[in-house]
């Protein structure tokens, strides 16, 4: 385990490289997802196959998540982009990295690559899209929801949970709830300010998108494809927003196949 002063702000930081001391084939920088989620997401699932295969991976809890800091305030979209880059000008990887983004870990992905398109090798977006609008409207009814539903009424809904999805789950509850009561995080990311058009047709790495086939982000597929000249879709049928955890093996392989195609290696 590592603390990481990145800009002002402490974040808790696990990299894992290749065995032997042999050259990492590349960088590849791993971002969570929002309230119950942490770098062990990653930890336990597609991190050690991708350092297995050559790869130096960098993965770090989000400000307020897992064991980084947890100011009262400071969690706009922006907050993120900016401890990132913090983050990963302190410990010297300037790229060119593949970014690998879950859930708002890809929208903090997006925003990085759309502000660093020179250090921006790969994109991956995991059940995740850009800052729009349309994606600021959608996390704010979600934070609303579980504010009023968790935060507000915390015993009952840990009971609930932890009747109907086990211990584990009602402890990233618990996290979840004291995230939202104690930080303006619920008022900061609806707030965020979101990319136009022309910034997200600026990404011209190549994106990859990774959903589950339940999921509704899949209804978003076509857009992207739109917008993005590099980008290209992997639905994996019968899951839904937590196909990273549900399937790392089928998530990661394709992950490492856009890497490997990068950096001319097959």
């Amino acid at each position: 385990m590592a603390m990481v002063d990145a800009g002002g702000i402490r974040l808790h930081v696990q990299r894992m490289g290749p065995a032997s001391g042999r050259a990492p084939l590349a960088t590849v920088v791993l971002v969570h997802g929002l309230l119950t989620d942490s770098l062990a997401s990653y930890y336990f699932t597609v991190a050690p196959a991708f350092a297995t295969a050559g790869l130096d991976v960098v993965m770090y809890d989000l400000r307020g998540h897992g064991r980084s800091e947890r100011p009262p305030r400071g969690y706009t979209l922006d907050h993120s982009i900016d401890d990132l880059t913090a983050l990963l000008d302190r410990l010297g990887v300037t790229g060119p990295l593949h970014l690998v983004g879950n859930s708002y870990g890809g929208t903090v992905a997006f925003g990085y690559a759309a502000r660093h398109p020179d250090r921006t090798a790969s994109l991956t977006l995991i059940e995740s899209e850009p800052a729009t609008a349309a994606w600021a409207a959608k996390l704010g009814r979600i934070l609303r929801r579980v504010t009023a539903e968790l935060a507000h009424n915390e015993p009952d809904a840990i009971a609930w949970i932890t009747a109907h999805r086990g211990h584990n789950t009602a402890r990233l509850a618990k996290g979840a709830a004291r995230l939202a009561r104690e930080t303006t995080l619920g008022r900061d990311i609806p707030a965020s300010r979101v990319l136009t058009e022309a910034e997200i047709r600026a990404v011209r790495c190549p994106v990859l998108g990774v959903y589950g086939g339940d999921s509704d982000l899949v209804d978003l597929v076509p857009l992207k494809q739109g917008l993005l000249s590099g980008f290209r879709a992997v639905v994996l049928p019968g899951h839904e927003h937590s196909v990273l955890v549900e399937a790392p093996g089928s998530v990661g392989g394709h992950i490492l196949d856009l890497i490997r195609a990068g950096a001319g290696v097959r």
